[in-house]
C-alpha cells in the first residue's frame, strides 16, 4: 500500500496540469519484510544481484539491499507502465546503476538507504538525478567534523545557529543535499565538498553555487519524511513544485 502526496484531482470545469516532473519513493525499513514479499522475493533480481545481497552481511543489511533494488523496479515500473520484471540494470563507471532495459524510456533513478529508511527517485527524459537520506539531526561526531570539509558561506550559515539541535538538522540537510548533488552529476565524493555551496536553506528555494557561481537549472528539493530523516532530491532541468512523493507502507 502507498500514501501518495501530490497535488489532487481537478475540480468544476478548472484544467489542472499535471507539473510532475519528478517521482520520490519511499520506503520505511519497517515495511521492507512485506515489500519484499508482496514483490516475489528476490525472484526479479538477476543472479549477480542475488549474490550481492547474500554477501556476509547483517540479515537486516541483506533485506535492505534487496529492498532498494526492488524498490527501483517497482518506482520505473510504476512511471513507465511497464512490469517491474522488464527492469535491468548496467553500472556506469562510477559504479552507480542505470536501466539498460528496457531501451527507449529514457528514465533515470538513483537510490538512497540509511537506518529505517530506503530513498528512490525516477525522472524522465534523461534528465540526470540524485537522492539521499539521511538520520537527522547529525549526531554529535558529524556535527564536530562535518562543517569543516563544507564550503564557507555553509560554515557562516551554521555558525550564526545558536540553537544546537537546529545546527545539528542544518547540517544532516546540507550533507544529503551535497550527496544527492554529487549523484546526479556522477562524480560521488571524488569532488571536495568546499568546491560548491548550498544556499536558501532550509527552503523552498534552495540554489548551487558550483566553482563561485549560481548553477541554473537544477532543482533541490529537501524534506523530512519522518522526525528522524531528511531526504534530499537533485533534478536538472525540473521546475518548483514537481516531485511526486510516494510512501509505501509494505
Amino acid at each position: 500500500m502507498a500514501a501518495e502526496q501530490a497535488p489532487g484531482p481537478s475540480t468544476g470545469t478548472v484544467t489542472r496540469v499535471d507539473l510532475t516532473d519528478r517521482h520520490l519513493w519511499l520506503l520505511p525499513e519497517a515495511a521492507t519484510g512485506a515489500f519484499v514479499a508482496r514483490m516475489g522475493g528476490t525472484a526479479l533480481l538477476t543472479d549477480d544481484e542475488r549474490a550481492r545481497c547474500e554477501r556476509p552481511l547483517a540479515p537486516g543489511s541483506r533485506l535492505r539491499r534487496a529492498a532498494a533494488l526492488l524498490l527501483a523496479r517497482h518506482a520505473l515500473g510504476a512511471v513507465s507502465g511497464l512490469p517491474a520484471a522488464a527492469w535491468r540494470f548496467r553500472p556506469t563507471p562510477d559504479g552507480r546503476p542505470e536501466p539498460c532495459a528496457p531501451a527507449g524510456t529514457g528514465l533515470r533513478f538513483n537510490l538512497s538507504h540509511t537506518d529505517g529508511l530506503i530513498a528512490c527517485v525516477v525522472t524522465d527524459a534523461g534528465r540526470a538525478c540524485g537522492v539521499d537520506a539521511e538520520r537527522s539531526p547529525a549526531g554529535p561526531d558529524a556535527v564536530a567534523h562535518l562543517p569543516r570539509h563544507f564550503a564557507e558561506p555553509e560554515r557562516a550559515d551554521l555558525a550564526a545557529l545558536t540553537d544546537e539541535r537546529a545546527r545539528a538538522a542544518r547540517v544532516a540537510a546540507y550533507w544529503v543535499l551535497k550527496e544527492a548533488y554529487l549523484k546526479a552529476l556522477g562524480t560521488g565524493l571524488r569532488r571536495t565538498l568546499s568546491g560548491f555551496a548550498f544556499t536558501g536553506l532550509p527552503g523552498p528555494r534552495i540554489k548551487v553555487h558550483d566553482n563561485g557561481r549560481p548553477l541554473a537549472g537544477w532543482q533541490f528539493d529537501l524534506i523530512r519524511p519522518t522526525p528522524q530523516h531528511v531526504v534530499a532530491v537533485a533534478t536538472e532541468r525540473s521546475r518548483p513544485g514537481g516531485l511526486r512523493t510516494v510512501t509505501l507502507s509494505g
